[in-house]
């Protein structure tokens, strides 16, 4: 899919996303769907390969998510559950659960025992790596649909090119509107500390990544000796990798990715942990399924927002005055434009 603004971080410049489509059939003519951002063009075929060998493993069961994910574990577990083969298995499971809100009749924020309702969310589409005065403007075009926070990347060769980049868009935007930073692990810590330092003055809502993202020593320390909070999560392997980073008091917030976490499953099993340790949770990425799970998430936060499927939906997720509308309609909400999906399909 292209994207409307591309997004610029420390790491690469993204365009475009590719996206695997997973429609899962069941024997009462119930399809499940879900999708998975692959990050490569490359690693779609790879991560469609597992699904495959997924569907030779369950083909015939009953759709119980949790028992489903203990049997491919189990599978895979010689491999690893990680990487292409946690993304083909939380995909899967997402695709379950959808299957059962709609069999129910109910969106998935009712399956799990909640209600539709509005999350709130920032916009996370755009506001890459570019120069102040262009980053102050697409702020003010992130504010379109009400936004009331959006996140910047940072992260430029120089302390003075992030302050800069701050500075102009924190200018630009309204005083309620909060502002988010994300340096995309490009520090090391010495210069995480330096920088965050730095801008502790500036009134962000939360710093992510800014070191590696399994350094929880390092972030320990950042959360330690910052005064902005620190935020982490969206490369969490799975609830366990969560537990660890919180027990080694790693970060501020949470934030998990539902193809890395393990799926909605998985995301129950994050939510419980963060509710115990009582750290505010956020979203990472897939928006239309994550407003469901943030709904029933005692500890929720924040909901990233971005746009990259809405042109393949056949109802994209409605944003009003900065808040993400659950729809009041069996399952995530996530089914396929059809004539899109063609236009777009990269096999």
């Amino acid at each position: 899919m292209p994207m409307k603004l591309p997004l610029g971080t420390s790491a690469a410049t993204i365009r475009s996303a590719p996206l695997l489509l997973i429609d899962l059939d069941t024997e009462e003519g119930i399809t499940g769907h879900s999708y998975l951002f692959c990050y490569l063009p490359a690693a779609a075929p790879a991560i469609s390969a597992l699904l495959g060998e997924i569907e030779r493993a369950v083909k015939g069961e009953r759709v119980a998510p949790a028992e489903l994910w203990g049997k491919l574990a189990r599978r895979f577990r010689l491999i690893g559950v990680q990487g292409i083969v946690r993304m083909a298995m939380s995909g899967f499971d997402i695709a379950c659960w959808d299957a059962l809100a709609l069999a129910a009749g109910k969106p998935l924020a009712a399956l799990l025992g909640g209600a539709p309702r509005r999350i709130r969310a920032y916009n996370s589409n755009g506001l890459g790596l570019m120069a102040p005065g262009a980053a102050a403007d697409e702020a003010e075009r992130l504010l379109e649909g009400g936004f009331r926070a959006v996140k910047l990347r940072l992260g430029h060769p120089t302390l003075r090119a992030d302050l800069a980049a701050v500075r102009a868009v924190r200018k630009r935007l309204p005083d309620a509107v909060e502002l988010m930073v994300d340096f995309n692990q490009a520090l090391s810590v010495t210069e995480a500390l330096e920088r965050g330092r730095a801008i502790d003055s500036e009134g962000l809502a939360w710093i992510e990544e800014p070191i590696r993202h399994d350094d929880f020593r390092g972030c320990a320390e950042l959360a330690r000796e910052l005064a902005t909070p620190v935020q982490i999560g969206e490369n969490f392997s799975l609830p366990e990798q969560m537990a660890e980073a919180l027990a080694a008091k790693a970060c501020d917030f949470v934030m998990p990715d539902l193809e890395r976490i393990g799926g909605v499953t998985g995301w129950q099993r994050a939510a419980k942990i963060a509710a115990e340790r009582k750290r505010p949770m956020s979203s990472h990425l897939f928006p239309e399924t994550s407003a469901h799970l943030l709904a029933v998430t005692p500890t929720r936060h924040y909901l990233e927002y971005v746009d990259w499927a809405s042109a393949i939906l056949a109802e994209p997720l409605r944003i009003v005055d900065g808040e993400a509308v659950i729809p009041d309609r069996p399952g995530t909400g996530v089914a396929w434009n059809e004539d899109a999906v063609q236009r777009y399909r990269m096999v």
